[in-house]
Order: C-alpha cells, then sequence, then structure tokens
C-alpha cells in the first residue's frame, strides 16, 4: 500500500510485516549522494510496484492506480481537442491528427494551436492553449522537446485533462532528457493531467474518429472498428501490427501506443481495456515494464473479465548477474519470470507478429474449448498426419475415435483412415454428404471439445464450391456451438462465406492447430473457478535471515513456514557426529556447514549412506580436512548428519527477487541437473496449491513424478503444498532474500522433505 503526498513530495512505503514503513523523500534532481541514500530501500520499492528510474534523475514512479480520478477517458474518448504545434500541411506531425480527424468523422471540438497562423486546415487557430475558448479533454502535443515541457504546463494550467506527447527527445536521449521527463511526470502528478508519452505514435478510437496520432494507419484501415483493443510500448511496431492485423480480419477500436510511460503505462491500459464493454480481446507488444504490480493486476482482471490477452513481450535477455552461488537466480532470467507472469494470469505469450495476430484473429468468434481433446478431419492424409504432430507438439490429446464408431465410418467409406485423424480420402470429392455423415459422427458419437477440418482448395473449386458450402453450413445450423476451424485455401469472398458461418478460416493447418491450442488455454483459463488461496503463514514463522547462514540454520527457518525437513543434527567433531547418527539410526548423509560454502559438492563435502561408528566418524574428519584444505577462509559450523531418506522423487523448490515482479518461486526436478536440463517452471508469489499443480504439472519431466519402473508415484499434494508455503514465505520476506534454493526437495510417496536448503539474503550480495 502506497500513499502519496503531492505538497511534500513523500511517499510512505507499508513494507509488510517483516519490514518497518519506508518513508522517501523525493528530491526535484538526485545527486549521487541522494542516489547512494536511496539505494537500500531499491528493493522494497520495487517490490511494492514502485520501479526506480534511472538515477540520479528521479528517485521513485509513484503508483498511479492508487490515486482517485486518474481515469483514460479523456484520452480515449475526447470530446474536444487541442493540437498545440498545429500544421496547415496534413502530411506534418502537427497536420496529419487534424486530416484525419476532418476525413473520418471525428464530431468533438477541435482547436489547432500555432501562434504564427489565424487557421489551420479550414480551422480557427488559437496562439497559445491559455487561449483557446474551453478546457480541453486532450491536447496533442506536436512541438520540439525544447518548448514541449512549457506546453505541458501551460496546459495543466488552463484545466487540460489529459496529454499525448509525440515529442521525442526525453530519456531516451540520455540525462538532460531524462530530466526533463520526469518534469512532465511531475506536473501530471501533481494537476491530476493524464499524459500518454512522451515519444509515442498516440491513439486512436476508430468508431468517434478520433485520431490523436500522426501514423498513416488511418489512411490504410480497411475494417469497420471491431472488438481488438490494442496497446504497444513501440509506436512504429504498434501501427505494424495495428495494420498486419487488418489484412488479417482483425477488427480494432481503440489503439494507444505509450512511449516512454512517464505516466499511462502498458498495465494502466490494459485495465482500462479489461473493463471497456467495446473490447473484447486485447493485444499487446511490450518491451519492458514500468509498474509491474499494476501489470499483474490488469492481466488478472482481464482473464477474470473473460477477455483473452496476447503479448508478443520481446527482449528475452537476463535480469543481471546474481547470486552465482544459486542454482533458483542463474536460471531467472527476466524471460523465466514473464513467463510466469504470463501463466499465472493467463496472458497468452505469442513469439512473432504473425502469432499475435492469428490468435486475436480466433478469439473474435468468442468461443473457447472446454478441453484437450481435439478431433482431426483431414480429405488429404498428409494433411493430417501434420495436423496430429503439431496438436501433440502445443499439448492437445489426438485421442482415437472409439471403435464402434471407426467402424461406422469404415462403412461409410471402406479405404478412410478412421482413428484419428480422419481421412475422407477423395471419395468424398464424389459423394459430399460422406463428409457431412463423418463430421456428424465424430461430433455426435465421440467426446471431442474440439474439431478441425482440413480441405485444402476444395472449397473453393468449381464443382464443389456450392456442395462444401451447403455442407458447411448444416454443420453449423446443426452443432452451432461445435469449436470448428476450417484450414483451406481460396479467394477472399470463399473465406469471407466461411468466416460469416462462424469459421475460423486458415491456410496452413499447422497455423489452425496452433490457433486451437491457443482457444483451449483460453478455455481452460476462463473455466477455472474457486483457485485455492494463499495458506496462511504459521504462527511463529521466522524472518529471512539478513547474514548468510548453513545448511541447518536455512531448513530450520523454512520449517517454521511449513515446510518440511530431514531430520537432522549439527556436530562439532567427530564424537558429536557418531552420537548423532546413532540418535537417527540407519545409514545417514555427512555434510559440511558453512555459510561460505554454499556449493558443498564442489568440494567433496557431502558423504551418503554413511553407517556405523568409525564410518561416522571418518567421514566427519574427512569433511572437516577437505573443508580446511580447500576453503581455508571459510566460516565452518561443523558437520551436519542428517538421516537419508529412502525413495522419492528429488525435485528442487527455490524462489528468487526478480527486480521488477519481486519474489518468483520455482520448481523442477532436482540434483546436480538442474541448471543443465533447466526444465523449471515459475510463479510470482504468493500464490495457492492449485497454481502450485500447474506449475508441477509445465515440466518436461513430470511423469517421473507419476512413478516410473514400479515406483510409487508422488505425493502431489504434499508437494504442492510446500510450494505454496515457499511462496507465502517468499513475499513475506522479499525485501530480504535474494535466493532461496532447496535442492532436493524428496517428494514421496507420502509427504515430502527438503534435504538441503540455502538462503542468500539480499545483503549478502
Amino acid at each position: 500500500m502506497s500513499r502519496n503526498i503531492i505538497e511534500k513530495k513523500e511517499i510512505l512505503l507499508e513494507t509488510g510485516p517483516a519490514e518497518p514503513a519506508v518513508r522517501l523523500f523525493v528530491e526535484k534532481s538526485l545527486g549521487e549522494g541522494a542516489k547512494s541514500r536511496l539505494e537500500p530501500v531499491a528493493g522494497v520499492a520495487r517490490a511494492a510496484g514502485f520501479p526506480f528510474l534511472a538515477p540520479p534523475f528521479a528517485a521513485i514512479t509513484v503508483a498511479m492506480s492508487e490515486i482517485p480520478n486518474r481515469s483514460l477517458l479523456p484520452i480515449l474518448r475526447p470530446e474536444s481537442v487541442a493540437v498545440i504545434g498545429a500544421s496547415d500541411t496534413p502530411s506534418r506531425i502537427g497536420g496529419r491528427p487534424i486530416h484525419s480527424m476532418k476525413t473520418m468523422g471525428y464530431g468533438g471540438r477541435i482547436y489547432p494551436v500555432n501562434p504564427r497562423r489565424e487557421t489551420v486546415q479550414g480551422l480557427t487557430a488559437y496562439p497559445t492553449i491559455r487561449d483557446v475558448p474551453e478546457a480541453v479533454d486532450c491536447a496533442l502535443i506536436a512541438v520540439p522537446a525544447a518548448i514541449a515541457v512549457d506546453a505541458i504546463r501551460d496546459c495543466a494550467g488552463r484545466g487540460v485533462k489529459s496529454a499525448v506527447v509525440f515529442t521525442s527527445g526525453f530519456a531516451e536521449q540520455g540525462e538532460d532528457g531524462a530530466r526533463a521527463q520526469a518534469e512532465i511526470a511531475r506536473i501530471a502528478r501533481d494537476s491530476g493531467m493524464r499524459i500518454v508519452g512522451p515519444n509515442c505514435l498516440g491513439v486512436f478510437a476508430m468508431d468517434r474518429g478520433w485520431y490523436g496520432t500522426f501514423t498513416n494507419a488511418p489512411d490504410m484501415l480497411d475494417l469497420p472498428p471491431g472488438p481488438v483493443g490494442i496497446v504497444s510500448q513501440s509506436g512504429a511496431y504498434g501501427s505494424h501490427v495495428l495494420l498486419v492485423a487488418q489484412k488479417r480480419g482483425v477488427g480494432s477500436n481503440f489503439w494507444v501506443t505509450t512511449g516512454n510511460e512517464c505516466d499511462v503505462d502498458l498495465g494502466e491500459v490494459i485495465d482500462f481495456y479489461a473493463e471497456s464493454p467495446e473490447v473484447g480481446i486485447i493485444a499487446v507488444y511490450a518491451e519492458g515494464v514500468c509498474n509491474a504490480g499494476r501489470l499483474r493486476q490488469a492481466l488478472g482482471k482481464a482473464r477474470d473479465a473473460r477477455k483473452p490477452v496476447i503479448v508478443m513481450k520481446v527482449g528475452k535477455t537476463d535480469a543481471g548477474a546474481r547470486a552465482a552461488a544459486s542454482h533458483t537466480a542463474s536460471l531467472a532470467g527476466s524471460d523465466a519470470i514473464y513467463d510466469a507472469l504470463f501463466r499465472q494470469t493467463g496472458a497468452y505469450r505469442a513469439g512473432t507478429t504473425e502469432e499475435l495476430v492469428d490468435v486475436a484473429y480466433a478469439c473474435q468468434y468468442g468461443s473457447y474449448p472446454t478441453g484437450r481433446r481435439i478431433s482431426l478431419q483431414t480429405i488429404s492424409g498428409g494433411g493430417g498426419v501434420q495436423m496430429a504432430d503439431d496438436a501433440v507438439r502445443y499439448g492437445l490429446d489426438v485421442a482415437p475415435l472409439p471403435q464402434p464408431v471407426q467402424d461406422r465410418l469404415k462403412a461409410l467409406i471402406p479405404f478412410a483412415g478412421t482413428n484419428n485423424p480422419v481421412d475422407f480420402t477423395a471419395q468424398a470429392l464424389n459423394e459430399p454428404d460422406l463428409m457431412l455423415k463423418n463430421i456428424g459422427l465424430t461430433i455426435e458419437e465421440a467426446d471431442y471439445d474440439s474439431h478441425i477440418v482440413f480441405m485444402t482448395s476444395v472449397p473453393a473449386t468449381p464443382f464443389m464450391k456450392k456442395p462444401c458450402a451447403d455442407l458447411f453450413r448444416t454443420v453449423r445450423e446443426r452443432w452451432p456451438d461445435v469449436q470448428m476451424i476450417m484450414s483451406l485455401v481460396g479467394g477472399r469472398d470463399v473465406v469471407e462465406a466461411y468466416e460469416k458461418l462462424g469459421y475460423p478460416v486458415f491456410e496452413d493447418p499447422s497455423l489452425a492447430v496452433r490457433a486451437m491450442a491457443a482457444l483451449t488455454r483460453f478455455g481452460d483459463v476462463f473455466g477455472r473457478t474457486g483457485d485455492s488461496a494463499p495458506p496462511a503463514a504459521p504462527p511463529g514463522m521466522l524472518p529471512a535471515p539478513a547474514e548468510a547462514v548453513g545448511e541447518h540454520e536455512a531448513k530450520a527457518i523454512l520449517a517454521s513456514a511449513g515446510i518440511p525437513a530431514v531430520r537432522e543434527s549439527l556436530a562439532a567433531t567427530p564424537d558429536e557426529a557418531v552420537a548423532a547418527a546413532a540418535a537417527i539410526g540407519g545409514p545417514c548423509a555427512l555434510k559440511i556447514v558453512s555459510p561460505d560454502i554454499p556449493h558443498k559438492t564442489e568440494i567433496g563435502g557431502v558423504l551418503l549412506n554413511v553407517e556405523g561408528d568409525d564410518a561416522v566418524a571418518e567421514g566427519a574428519r574427512t569433511l572437516l580436512r577437505r573443508a580446511a584444505e580447500q576453503t581455508p577462509e571459510a566460516r565452518i559450523d561443523g558437520v551436519l548428519v542428517s538421516e537419508m531418506v529412502a525413495g522419492g522423487v528429488e525435485t528442487v523448490l527455490g524462489a528468487v527477487h526478480d527486480p521488477a515482479f519481486g519474489p518468483a518461486v520455482m520448481f523442477g526436478l532436482g540434483g546436480v541437473f538442474v541448471e543443465v536440463l533447466e526444465d523449471v517452471s515459475f510463479r510470482l508469489a504468493p500464490f495457492g496449491a492449485d497454481e502450485a499443480r500447474r506449475m508441477i504439472g509445465e515440466i518436461r519431466g513430470r511423469a517421473l513424478l507419476d512413478g516410473v519402473r514400479g515406483a510409487p508415484p508422488a505425493d502431489l499434494d504434499a508437494l504442492a503444498d510446500a510450494l505454496a508455503r515457499l511462496s507465502v514465505f517468499a513475499a513475506a520476506n522479499a525485501g530480504r532474500i535474494e535466493s532461496i534454493d532447496i535442492n532436493p526437495f524428496v517428494a514421496l510417496p507420502k509427504g515430502g522433505v527438503a534435504a538441503d536448503a540455502l538462503i542468500v539474503p539480499r545483503t549478502a550480495q
């Protein structure tokens, strides 16, 4: 929770039970001394959703979502517009918005501002915004950077509700530009005026003829307003996405490019779309995050509103070098955390512009399968094989048809393939009704959640055009709710005929399968109800340590959070080790204990299956000697004597502090190969057991937990509970931990235990 007191330039961060509140006094221009004073609370601020700007230009960005009456309506639904830097030449940056609004039917009031002209494009011009006869809803800023800040300040003084700043030359250009941009942000905070940009291509709403943009896109729009809301951090690429979408048949209404995001950011636009009844699908192009907490909240709101969000997130780079001692941290590049965010909030991550647009196109039909079982029907055996391979690759279930249904299909077409895919063969060209019977049997007699029909060019041929159209019209009339995609090749008239019947159409059958997989994923996301909440923190849960601690202390702290650990005892001498082993009984594991040796195996600091007094004593002496020889500077606490856990599957549970999103939790198969295999999944903390189960299901080695070669299955409930409890501990200690490794956490047939643990505190970095 945050409170912003503008007059005092003061921000209070409530950091949670483990930390006292932090009060920041934000200086107008920070020097290096101020930067160093603020660095200790930077992590707490980021975890709370307050990302630092690049010091020494500004201290912190205020969470705008917590300031009341900060609506985006004046930006996207303005009734009056001023264009500052208006040009009489329609092709110029200051002239294009006026030209577009006049030609596209904008019904509001347009006020050109240009001190050197009395009229602009036939409209009365005004010397300054102060001379405009009303406080407009939105001002478009199209003047050089040297005077842009003054123009924005004048807008605030005139009571302008919002501004779209085309002007570049701010934070993207260095220190002076960053200072100027920080001043624009301050004007927005102090005045309540909403600002998009600077360095943006603008916004528009097609249905109102509102084009607050200097892009050429308005002259190239082919479709009427549609249900897709587009938001892009890149202006030119946002325009590219819009035009590619138009050519694919994806209709948009709202289009926003956020630029440098000094005020309005990506998450806030997504939030607006999630609440807007005019938006049914949200398409996003993103390069980074300004306010991670707001983005997470907005994506969750869209999911709860059953609005698919398709995100093209670029910049797949590591978050930075940190915690080389931690498996979790070394695997938690920024891209892995973004994947976690999208999976957790139900957003679909597209890898290419084509995928972004294709999935948005398919979502326009508003139909989402409720399961993963897919029926593939084809007029080409080769096409069927290709679709089957793709379906498996995308995680769909190409289950065979029930044998009685296969027998009936064989009776209809003796040479048909009847398993799944169902191959009509060329006989369907002679008797089109056979296709209808095949499709009908598959729909009515088999339990499939979705269907793809591959017809290649057959529906466009002169002899088959009408029979195919009649056939699939009948299919739609008889089974209006069936989830079906067509894959065919034909002219625009043919494609549009099938689209009007409610069939998404793809030329490439592989892309049809990919789109159906995306729709199926949204069906799964929208079908989730009553997800379990994060578990409550146990009474007496210990805080994360302020300094590096040994393995036994780390396990004790995690045990206080509800994560069970093996029985063990710390021994300072070989004799104490013998006594500890006798108390445990049976074979033991011996480990050197030192806060300075995070990876014990690298110095031979672990001995397994040690049994008997002599063997235990000798093992303890060996470990102490190796530590002294190989790490003479390390602090040695002693030898940890632990019970050996028989059976089970070694997994790894981890947590890491991400600079933007705060604590994230990792799961994968454990042991020494975790970094080599990189078979892990992440989620942002905290979360409940249901989300933990989804994490477990994502790893490639998931089948090992079901039991192999006669081994009993692992207790997935206990494993999910441990992950959820780790997420609660990580969230409660967001400002204190850099990373946590529990490797291995042994998933047993009943329960599970941490056999090793490492906590790297933030102060240790």
